[in-house]
């Protein structure tokens, strides 16, 4: 009988199964795929917070960022610089690969080619390389991504908006320092270019609905030439709950990603080690009722709950922005003042500090009052 099995080797899935490892509980990671890292469907642009939270060596960075430009369909960019790096942009295959590989050393079990089709009376039934098998446990862990077959499994209610998203990697020259954002690329979340090597960029965008038809027109821009592609879903507003019937929920498996960028790589792992804390106490009190599993929705809440919730609210009405609004806003942030405001309090995991510090600047205020008088008062109070 294992402790804790882990479904899921991304980094959530790793980070926790490291953690866990850690403090001596028998623990086994189950992967679907024959390779950890494959198939990639992420854009590869972390925080220096999330790779440091990541646990690994530099090997992953492709390339550093300090900066983003953003760029109106009406004419308008803002462009600014922290002269530090902020981001890394990074080798997702080789970062979860040394994660997965960390859990291992840690002492960790992994299970690859092997996915779960059936939970029952805290027995995981897989199928895959070995045959079929009934694997017991104490506790288990989903880090099984956006559409979790383990919470289908246990009949718990998913995250409620999934986005879809297309990348591709083309020939494009640009600054190696910045990534590119474009608010109209996708009316209802946005578009990027992402420096990988000199001559070579990742461009993307998300969103609910039309998003091949956007992602034509907007990569129409880019030229004909496409060197990789890739689809992918995002899950934003977590799941009613992250907790029942022995298993914890992490990572996008929860719905955790940031409904501000998409990421999920922070708070995939920040909830990964929340989700081994909370597994070592359950252990360690042979307690597996939800009143005890409780404490691991607590403890992530605290963390970053507050920042979901502020970006929800922002997702939200999102809808409500136009390009002319955006352009609009883009040039009143195109000042000193602002742009300082923005490096200094800027923060790719947490924007809620940066983004109350920017609306209380009386001449952005009065550039979205329009969008949303209720929703922008309960986002800075």
């Amino acid at each position: 009988m294992y402790d804790v099995v882990v479904v899921g080797a991304g980094p959530a899935g790793s980070a926790a199964a490291r953690r866990c490892a850690g403090y001596g509980l028998k623990t086994l990671i189950v992967e679907e795929h024959a390779t950890i890292g494959y198939p990639i469907q992420c854009a590869g642009l972390l925080s220096v917070a999330a790779l440091e939270e990541c646990g690994v060596s530099g090997d992953a960075v492709v390339r550093e960022v300090s900066g983003a430009s953003i760029i109106s369909s009406m004419g308008s960019v803002l462009t600014f610089d922290a002269g530090v790096p902020k981001a890394y942009v990074v080798d997702r295959g080789v970062l979860d690969r040394e994660m997965a590989q960390r859990a291992v050393e840690a002492g960790a079990d992994i299970r690859l080619k092997t996915y779960a089709c059936g939970i029952s009376d805290g027995v995981l039934r897989t199928k895959g390389v070995r045959g079929t098998e009934e694997i017991r446990y104490r506790m288990l862990i989903a880090a099984d991504g956006p559409r979790s077959p383990v919470s289908r499994m246990l009949g718990l209610a998913r995250p409620p908006v999934h986005l879809s998203g297309v990348q591709a990697e083309v020939p494009y020259e640009m600054d190696g320092r910045h990534v590119e954002i474009y608010p109209d690329a996708s009316p209802d979340f946005f578009g990027w270019a992402i420096p990988v090597e000199d001559g070579r960029a990742r461009i993307g965008l998300c969103g609910t609905c039309d998003v091949p038809s956007r992602f034509a027109a907007f990569s129409a821009q880019f030229g004909p030439s496409c060197m990789h592609q890739v689809t992918g879903t995002i899950p934003l507003g977590q799941m009613p709950r992250t907790y029942g019937h022995r298993t914890l929920f992490i990572g996008d498996a929860a719905g955790l990603a940031k409904p501000t960028s998409g990421g999920g790589v922070y708070t995939g792992v920040r909830s990964g080690c929340h989700a081994a804390d909370t597994a070592m106490e359950c252990c360690g009190n042979d307690r597996f009722d939800d009143a005890a599993l409780e404490g691991y929705e607590s403890r992530w809440k605290k963390d970053f709950g507050r920042e979901l919730d502020i970006g929800m609210r922002f997702f939200r009405i999102r809808p409500r922005v136009s390009p002319q609004h955006l352009d609009e806003v883009c040039r009143t942030l195109n000042t000193p003042g602002m742009k300082d405001i923005i490096v200094r309090y800027g923060d790719m995991d947490r924007p809620g500090t940066v983004l109350k510090h920017l609306l209380k600047n009386p001449a952005m205020f009065r550039v979205i009052y329009s969008i949303g008088r209720s929703e922008i008062g309960r986002i800075v109070n």
